[in-house]
């Protein structure tokens, strides 16, 4: 392989600051509740109302003043995006189970929905409206009976309607306009009129992910989020055009978004870099897609696809996008990715905001070991067992025999006394 571009290489950032500065804001919340939450609304906010708790006249208020073009879009988008975690949720139903091992044993199996999620939906500088579809339709799906969800003031004025309406025709039953690090630690340990939730899910910037990694244990988190990343193989039957436009979707997330394209052809990757010199003239968000594309932006020329496989298995990302003329090899051979586009005709912003998939997905190389957001994470799957006193007499033995190898004299001592009673 080599690089046809390469990022700029960087130090690893030092984040002891960020960690200070959220488990300052972690501790005075957990200590002082709603007085925090006012004090650092208003300092990085800039919002002091009179309850962050948003009615239903705002709710209204906010759908009057959304055009019926986008309130009918965002309803579509969650039309999708319930129908795909609805498929999901019918095959995890399937895992219920009850079976007998031995006569008189049986041992069972139950996926049980979370009791309460909490869905933080980022608002600094987009409206992130795919947000509050993907984190709180999908628990919902799940069967989870109490969802709160919140996102940050924009400027002092309170939610961005389209945010707001997305959480509510979402079905969200709490919504609350707060944000940031204290808002994470309000649904972890609550505030008057806010009981805590048991998962809190979404992403956010590096104080969010830095909150949700401090504060996992007093509560469950989906996965820790970085920048957002996109890595696209391409072959010569790929067009420059596209691929630029896909790289530079992801590049105006964020300055310190990722982004990668391995090209088996050095022609396809030599017109996509000027491609996106072109689009990047023009594009309304350049100012931030042109630095993360300086960057972070990568070119790679490979020689064949086992190799580009390779490469994109050690670059394990976010979004995987396949344009090749035989896109069904990677579908079988890549293993290391959050969400995979497969053909031309199949964009990420697809799946960040319609087609149905979850767009909460792992980064920073997390694929290797787990996938995104989806149903799976607002359940839990449990066991449960119970056996015949004939039975319960020919575990006991074995099992109080197995406890002493261990030295649990207290543990063979339960199987002891059931042996003795249910003996007689």
């Amino acid at each position: 392989m080599r690089y046809l571009k390469k990022a700029v290489e960087r130090p690893k950032e030092d984040l002891a600051k960020v960690r200070e500065t959220v488990s300052e804001i972690i501790n005075f919340v957990k200590s002082d509740g709603e007085s925090a939450i006012r004090y650092y609304s208003k300092l990085f906010d800039k919002w002091e109302p009179k309850s962050f708790k948003i009615s239903n006249d705002e709710i209204l208020a906010a759908q009057k003043d959304l055009p019926i073009t986008e309130i009918e879009d965002i309803n579509l988008c969650q039309k999708q995006i319930k129908n795909f975690a609805s498929e999901q949720m019918k095959r995890l139903e399937s895992l219920n189970f009850e079976v007998e091992t031995v006569k008189g044993v049986h041992l069972g199996q139950k996926v049980i929905p979370i009791k309460s999620s909490g869905s933080y939906i980022p608002g600094g500088r987009y409206p992130m409206l795919a947000s509050a579809h993907m984190t709180v339709i999908t628990p919902k799906v799940a069967g989870v009976s109490r969802v709160v969800a919140c996102s940050p003031p924009v400027k002092g004025q309170g939610l961005w309607p389209g945010t707001l309406y997305s959480m509510a025709a979402a079905g969200a039953d709490e919504i609350y306009c707060m944000g940031g690090v204290h808002a994470l630690a309000a649904l972890t340990y609550g505030i008057e009129g806010l009981e805590p939730v048991n998962i809190i899910v979404g992403a956010g910037n590096k104080y969010v992910a830095e909150a949700k990694r401090q504060l996992f244990g007093d509560v469950g988190i989906d996965l820790l989020a970085g920048p957002t990343e996109i890595l696209i193989i391409a072959d010569e039957t790929a067009d420059p055009l596209i691929l630029a436009a896909d790289l530079l979707g992801q590049a105006e997330h964020d300055p310190n978004a990722r982004q990668c394209l391995i090209s088996i052809s050095e022609e396809i990757g030599t017109k996509t870099i000027k491609e996106i010199d072109l689009q990047l003239a023009t594009l309304p968000t350049k100012d931030i897609a042109s630095v993360s594309w300086k960057d972070n932006g990568e070119i790679i020329l490979v020689e064949s696809r086992e190799e580009a496989v390779k490469i994109s298995d050690e670059w394990a990302p976010e979004h995987l996008e396949i344009q090749t003329e035989d896109w069904r090899y990677y579908l079988d051979h890549c293993s290391n990715y959050g969400s995979l586009f497969l053909g031309e005709e199949t964009t990420v912003a697809f799946g960040d905001k319609t087609i149905g998939t979850n767009h909460v997905l792992p980064t920073m190389k997390a694929s290797r070991y787990t996938g995104g957001l989806s149903v799976n994470k607002f359940v839990k799957t449990v066991t449960y067992q119970y056996a015949s006193r004939e039975s319960s007499i020919i575990i006991a033995d074995v099992c109080e025999r197995a406890c002493y190898y261990e030295n649990m004299f207290g543990h063979g001592l339960s199987c002891k006394v059931r042996k003795e009673k249910y003996a007689k």
